[in-house]
């Protein structure tokens, strides 16, 4: 008996074919934009908009930026930042992106003494300048921009590094203490033997 040989089925070949050409489509298109271009980093996007690229850390995974400029960012996990302030970063941000500021900010805190703070709204002098603004409640705090032109390593938790750095800012607006003038007086008392 001669060995069998394989039948070729050609309708088999084709749709093999075709789901790879649809995957290998559907993986270009989830990677790109409209025109068939790859998607610029999100670390690339925020200097288009005037904003200092190290606002998010490195660990992000994917972003999402619509027409009206609401985003979302992915990150691997929550993090920390050591600015002049302590910084976290919850595992999704959103908000609004615009030319010199993001607006209705979620998912990023501030440590300021013991609490956290979260931060609304981050805007930039325009034309852009030497100063970046974080809007944190009623507040408005005025930072150097240089601290954010570089895109910062998170780390998992917050460290006695930072817990030393609190309370030498807490020192640093304690007033100085009063020093009480009045000289102080002393007295001796001589004792002799035999004498009470």
């Amino acid at each position: 008996m001669a060995p069998s040989i394989p039948c070729f089925d050609l309708g088999r070949a084709i749709l093999s074919l075709l789901v790879l050409t649809l995957s290998i489509s559907t993986i270009q298109a989830l990677s790109s934009d409209d025109r068939g271009a790859p998607l610029p980093s999100v670390y690339e996007v925020l200097p288009k908009y005037g904003l200092p690229s190290g606002l998010l850390p490195d660990s992000v995974v994917s972003y999402t930026l619509d027409d009206d400029g609401n985003f979302a960012v992915s990150l691997a996990k929550p993090c920390y930042i050591q600015f002049d302030y302590l910084v976290y970063y919850a595992e999704k941000i959103t908000g609004k992106l615009s030319y010199g500021s993001i607006t209705n900010l979620e998912g990023i805190q501030v440590q300021k003494f013991f609490l956290w703070l979260d931060v609304d709204e981050i805007k930039v002098d325009l034309p852009p300048a030497d100063s970046i603004y974080f809007h944190v409640g009623f507040i408005n705090k005025k930072l150097d921009v240089d601290q954010f032109e570089t895109v910062h390593s998170c780390r998992d938790g917050v460290s006695g590094a930072s817990c030393k750095r609190f309370w030498e800012r807490v020192i640093e607006v304690l007033p100085a203490p009063v020093v009480n003038e009045t000289p102080l007086l002393i007295t001796e008392k001589k004792w002799s033997k035999g004498v009470s």
